[in-house]
């Protein structure tokens, strides 16, 4: 059985920033000879520092639905996606960089950077509260870091820009890019923040114990409940299927040629949904769902 705190293919710890930072670059060095390391290394740490909330200007990490799990889950996605477009999924388009390739990592590894809270604010209770804003401050923040981390100011800046590929603070259509292979990393990312926490084996659970709560204190409203947000899963599905086939072009597709043959994330996805429109009401959310989500591990 599929364990709680491994990934689709119950190969990669994802609550483990050590694991998924092993196995990323175990990808960059099979797509690239000459992958910059070090700052793979280097982005894991830090983001574990300061989710654990070992940096001087942040707090730690109090979402727990977006927590270190969700975001090393998204990233080692993110990785397996570009893995797919640059060994045979490109139809013509050109290939990844590897500084590209980085420039992808970070965007997925801070995409949710900005729930994390500074220890001078002193007007937010909760990091949830940023839900609506958090997109932008996590691109404002990324921008400085990948700075500090050698990458070039065009592509510090891309990857910022990338980072609103996951979120609805601004529409796809009107994020602008430098060229078209930079837009499609941002397809990749905007699919690959769906496809991870949607195929996550407790993704029911946290929606009705964890996504709830964050969304009450991040003024998102229409669900009456934990259980009630549950129900109404199937309907979000839909909608991020669309998503998915529409705004970001199908690149959930690079993952069927990573794998070489299913595409994993959209199986367990389709059983995570399968299973929610079988629950028939909140009485029976609270008696069937019952599998328990790690406690979340933040060390490398």
């Amino acid at each position: 059985m599929r364990r709680s705190d491994y990934d689709v293919s119950d190969s990669v710890r994802t609550t483990d920033p050590a694991a998924v930072s092993h196995e990323v670059i175990r990808l960059a060095k099979r797509l690239f000879a000459d992958a910059p390391t070090p700052a793979f290394e280097r982005a894991f740490a830090d983001a574990a520092h300061m989710y654990r909330g070992e940096h001087r200007d942040y707090l730690p990490c109090d979402t727990e639905y977006h927590d270190i799990q969700h975001v090393l889950d998204v990233t080692l996605a993110m990785a397996r996606l570009m893995d797919g477009y640059q060994r045979g999924g490109r139809n013509g388009s050109p290939p990844l960089t590897r500084e590209l390739y980085l420039v992808g990592v970070l965007a997925a590894l801070f995409h949710d950077f900005g729930y994390l809270r500074r220890r001078n604010d002193h007007k937010h209770r909760h990091g949830a509260e940023y839900t609506l804003v958090h997109v932008s401050r996590g691109a404002s923040f990324l921008r400085g870091y990948a700075r500090e981390l050698g990458v070039g100011e065009r592509l510090a800046s891309a990857a910022s820009t990338l980072v609103h590929f996951t979120g609805y603070e601004r529409p796809v259509d009107s994020i602008r890019m430098s060229d078209q292979t930079l837009r499609r990393l941002g397809f990749m990312l905007g699919s690959a923040d769906i496809i991870a926490q949607m195929s996550d084996r407790c993704y029911l659970e946290k929606c009705r114990d964890r996504l709830y709560p964050e969304f009450v204190l991040g003024r998102l409203g229409g669900f009456a409940s934990g259980e009630d947000l549950v129900l109404k899963t199937p309907k979000f599905y839909e909608g991020a299927c669309k998503r998915l086939d529409g705004k970001l072009e199908r690149s959930y597709e690079y993952a069927a040629r990573f794998f070489g043959g299913p595409n994993l994330y959209l199986d367990e996805m389709r059983k995570n949904i399968g299973y929610a429109q079988s629950v028939s009401g909140a009485g029976e959310v609270a008696q069937r769902l019952r599998r328990q989500p790690p406690k979340t591990l933040v060390r490398l």
